[in-house]
């Protein structure tokens, strides 16, 4: 009679040598509400892996986690044109390899190499937007298309909220007085510091731009200060709210792709920017996500009313009336210093 125990063993190597490798993991640590989730399934049927979503509300929370080793467990992150720099200077990110990504010829060239990101070497343009102004209208009741909704007492419409994000908060006071959004005046931000004080004081709080749209949807606020994707997409569950760039001017911002620089799976998280990148799944992302394309080969793919949508896509003369946050380097401190009188207060 034949051993049954080699029998055994070889029964089991076969079994063994059945089963499927784990599949490929590709960590993505982003914005919620900002992807939409069939462009991911579609994603890991196509390059047989898996992709684990973890979600952030508002940038210094980001950088704070990136910061605290998130550079090594996650694979793709999505900075700011503000963010960006301070993840490069703390060498947290690691440069594209272009060669990997071919689709970066899709890009609009007005995205293609901007200041703070020269010849994309730390990130891909994934979506760009403004901040601005998301409330309901009320019948027989116009609202002006200025700051001082939230910033005035006296032009103050109804209860509203304040963004919880320090740079967006404070951008927008900055443009209500007149002042450049990269002021490092420090009588200017004194001024500036006082006015959200006191604006904080008359207002429901301070909330991410999700939380912030949602609340006005459940009619728990009238006004918040939201970016226009999210306003964008609130106006398509309810007609009754709309979203405004305020006639003083605002902040434009551009969200990037980027890859941690200790990744630990760099080549996959480079294979999903040039996915992005792809014309159709370019349009389907802010078709999705109702934010602006930086892909120019995409804009055939999004429908004609998006694009004449002012929410979304910005007339000449709001564009005009943009501005970029920079990145301050030591002078950040001032902002950081504000930031923390604001919410003490």
């Amino acid at each position: 009679m034949a051993n049954p125990v080699p029998l055994l063993l070889v029964a089991l190597a076969v079994l063994l040598g059945g089963c499927d490798k784990p599949k490929q993991q590709l960590n993505l640590f982003i914005w919620s509400e900002y992807i939409d989730p069939q462009i991911i399934a579609d994603f890991e049927r196509q390059f047989d892996c898996k992709v684990m979503v973890d979600l952030y509300e508002d940038s210094d929370s980001m950088v704070a986690k990136f910061t605290a080793g998130g550079a090594s467990i996650y694979d793709l992150v999505v900075p700011s044109n503000l963010t960006l720099p301070i993840l490069v200077q703390r060498g947290l990110l690691a440069p594209l390899r272009p060669e990997n990504i071919p689709n970066l010829k899709n890009l609009d060239p007005r995205f293609a190499s901007p200041s703070f990101n020269p010849g994309n070497e730390y990130g891909a343009p994934y979506q760009w937007g403004t901040t601005g102004i998301y409330f309901r209208q009320v019948k027989d009741q116009s609202l002006e298309e200025t700051w001082g909704l939230l910033f005035d007492p006296k032009k103050q419409a109804g209860p509203f909220l304040l963004i919880n994000d320090a740079r967006h908060c404070i951008c927008a006071a900055l443009k209500y007085k007149g002042f450049s959004l990269n002021s490092t005046d420090t009588n200017e931000l004194a001024e500036i510091r006082d006015l959200l004080i006191e604006s904080k004081g008359r207002s429901l709080g301070f909330e991410g731009t999700v939380p912030g749209k949602n609340r006005v949807l459940a009619r728990g606020a009238r006004m918040a200060m939201v970016v226009n994707g999210d306003a964008a997409r609130g106006i398509t569950e309810d007609p009754d709210t709309h979203y405004v760039v305020p006639r003083e001017g605002s902040e434009i911002f551009l969200d990037n792709l980027s890859v941690a620089a200790q990744a630990p799976h760099r080549d996959l998280a480079e294979k999903f920017i040039n996915y992005i990148l792809d014309p159709k799944v370019g349009a389907r992302l802010s078709n999705f996500n109702q934010f602006g394309t930086p892909n120019r080969a995409a804009l055939e793919f999004i429908p004609p009313a998006d694009l004449k949508n002012p929410a979304i896509y910005p007339p000449p003369e709001i564009m005009s009336r943009l501005e970029y946050a920079t990145d301050l380097g030591e002078k950040t401190r001032l902002y950081d210093e504000l930031w923390t009188q604001i919410k003490a207060k």
